[in-house]
């Protein structure tokens, strides 16, 4: 017979009492290291009263915070906002060096330290602001702390409400203790911490340096150059033009020209049919058969993330085949282009994405797909963009899109010398993983032992 034992009863002494509900008596303890004294949070952390209410015929800079330990960041791409167009009048000011939370997503890990950039500017009371006693706990090992994996699953616990819209209990948040070393002794941590973030930048320097070269070396073998051009003088306010010669509705002052055109093509002659728009489905979770591919899962170097979604939806007109080469033609990311293989298993794409099938016998899809990512490129995709609510680029303009399709000889010579500096790109990504994931480990080693 197994002997079973219940526990009902908890007893603590009235001091260490933090939170008086019943789901703070249910946590488990966050197992911080007992080497440093441990402190509440409430002790260096003072909920900030610097509180306006918004004029209509003000600009106001605003801001907000990416999860994942993303930082503070400007919103409206750090446009300002007329007083007029904001909803919620009574507003928090925000001062460089303050934290500040997420109610919503502290859960996922949104907190931050408001950078100088931003200072003055407002958020709703959706983001709770706090001063920081900078005698006691230094910024920015206050930030590290708050991104440790067992604090995040404390700010989880603490968040209550429907499924979505759960909010941290700020009290519960500030009654928290961790331990807190002495200046002296963060000074040191920081410092070892801030050698191997120094480290994993130079690293990620010298990533952005082979990834030029690729470029370079692209550009020096096409011979080409890129000049931007003004379309209106320095004293020009007013221009006319006729009809038949507008290519676009909104107002744009550049445009660009190549230094040599020579072996030029447009998109529309390197397909071998009409290109399709992506499938109008909405994501669900990964089924495990078939990938549904969005523009939020392409990656800048052209690859995609490791999470997966599923469709919910399916028909074999989505369906990818190797070398179907995908661009974005809607939103911040237009222009951004991916090359389907089958390593990716089987997969369709989404509605804001244009399939072009290419014709492999004019252009190896490897060189179009580095093409894409260039400058050369880029280029033609700011000079093209409708700039409106949601800026695009729509299939008829992608076709006449310029490509310098130099010999096929000369192509695979490209090609080779991006993946051989690709290799070395990848070796030095997996060693900055390393340096991230030493740093991390080492510095929980400091509060958990």
């Amino acid at each position: 017979m197994v002997k079973m034992t219940y526990k009902f009863l908890h007893l603590a002494n009235y001091k260490d009492i933090p939170n008086w509900s019943v789901q703070y008596a249910d946590d488990e303890d966050l197992g911080f290291t007992k080497k440093y004294p441990m402190a509440r949070i409430g002790a260096f952390l003072v909920k900030s009263k610097d509180i306006i209410e918004v004029e209509d015929d003000v600009e106001y800079k605003q801001v907000t915070i990416k999860i994942n330990n993303g930082g503070v960041v400007p919103r409206n791409n750090g446009e300002t906002i007329l007083g007029s167009k904001i909803g919620t009048k009574r507003q928090h000011v925000v001062h460089a060096g303050q934290f500040i939370m997420s109610k919503i997503d502290a859960r996922n890990g949104a907190y931050g330290i408001v950078p100088e950039g931003l200072d003055g500017a407002i958020v709703t009371n959706d983001f709770p602001v706090f001063d920081v006693d900078t005698e006691k706990i230094i910024p920015q090992f206050l930030v590290l702390v708050s991104t440790t994996e067992k604090f995040v699953e404390f700010a989880r616990k603490c968040s209550s409400g429907t499924t979505n819209r759960k909010r941290i209990d700020i009290d519960a948040f500030l009654n928290q203790q961790i331990p807190l070393p002495s200046i002296e002794e963060q000074v040191e941590i920081l410092n070892e911490y801030n050698t191997a973030i120094n480290d994993i930048r130079k690293s990620e320097k010298k990533i952005e340096e082979y990834e030029g070269s690729i470029f370079d070396f692209l550009q020096k073998e096409l011979n080409v150059e890129v000049f931007e051009e003004s379309h209106i003088g320095q004293n020009e306010l007013l221009f006319f033009t006729t009809l038949s010669n507008m290519t676009r509705w909104d107002c744009y002052n550049t445009s660009y020209r190549l230094s040599n055109r020579k072996n030029e093509k447009t998109i529309g002659q390197l397909i071998k049919r009409k290109p399709i728009y992506g499938a109008p489905y909405s994501a669900i979770k990964y089924n495990g058969e078939i990938r549904y591919i969005r523009i939020t899962d392409i990656k800048e170097d052209g690859s995609l993330t490791k999470d997966m979604v599923s469709a919910d939806a399916f028909s074999e007109a989505y369906l990818l085949k190797e070398n179907d080469f995908l661009i974005a033609r809607s939103g911040n990311t237009v222009g951004k282009t991916f090359l389907y293989s089958s390593e990716y298993g089987p997969a369709i794409f989404a509605g804001y994405l244009i399939k072009f099938e290419l014709n492999n016998k004019i252009i190896i899809p490897q060189y179009l797909l580095l093409y894409t990512k260039s400058p050369l490129f880029k280029k033609w995709i700011n000079s093209n963009m409708r700039v409106s609510a949601q800026p695009n680029i729509n299939s008829k303009q992608y076709l006449d899109a310029p490509i310098i399709v130099p010999d096929m000889d000369v192509q695979e010579k490209i090609v080779r010398y991006a993946e051989r500096i690709r290799t070395q790109i990848n070796t030095l990504r997996k060693d900055v993983e390393k340096l991230k994931s030493n740093a991390t480990i080492k510095f929980n080693k400091y509060l958990f032992g």
